[in-house]
């Protein structure tokens, strides 16, 4: 069903990604970026995003953490920060539309993820993960985390849903936040 879904989306979604593309290779630099995520079975894979940091990202955030306490606090409850200074402004865009995601298309053509599951951890994230739901799952581009209030939760709770998306399995609840997702991108309320 997600291969069926994905090769039936592609004629409206690569023209819009090649769009995306060639505004991003604008900037000189490479419009896409790659990140070793943990898959089911705890297995890693490349996750491919649209580029919405700046090159130099991860050294950016050590400093910016170093210097900001309240910051760091952030970054170690939700693996996030509100105001986080890697991100581009045609990167808060793509973001709060979604747009960055749509590489994961190839994530999931390859069988590396699935339209709907746990969102993809990163693997340095695992220590901090306490449940096992996620690793019995295939990671989705979209799930009940990313639909519900993801930016108030703590990244211990996303285990929780990951755990209530397992109990509750089916078609009907893929398809029903296959749905819900369409609502949170016309809202423009990712992050």
């Amino acid at each position: 069903m997600d291969v069926g879904f994905v090769l039936l989306a592609l004629p409206i979604v690569l023209p819009v990604l090649l769009a995306l593309v060639g505004v991003l290779k604008a900037t000189g630099h490479s419009p896409f970026y790659t990140q070793a995520r943990v898959g089911q079975g705890g297995r890693t894979f490349k996750l491919w995003k649209l580029r919405t940091m700046v090159p130099d990202a991860d050294a950016r955030l050590q400093d910016y953490l170093k210097n900001d306490e309240a910051a760091r606090q952030e970054w170690d409850a939700f693996q996030k920060l509100s105001r986080d200074p890697r991100i581009t402004d045609f990167g808060q865009f793509l973001r709060k539309s979604s747009l960055d995601e749509l590489p994961q298309l190839w994530n999931v053509l390859v069988g590396d993820m699935s339209l709907v599951g746990p969102r993809p951890m990163m693997v340095d994230q695992q220590e901090l993960y306490p449940g096992v739901a996620y690793f019995a799952l295939r990671p989705g581009m979209t799930g009940t985390w990313q639909i519900s209030d993801r930016n108030q939760s703590t990244f211990a709770q996303r285990a929780e849903f990951d755990a209530d998306y397992d109990r509750n399995l089916s078609l009907l609840t893929d398809l029903k936040i296959l749905l819900a997702t369409v609502g949170v991108v016309l809202r423009a309320t990712g992050k």
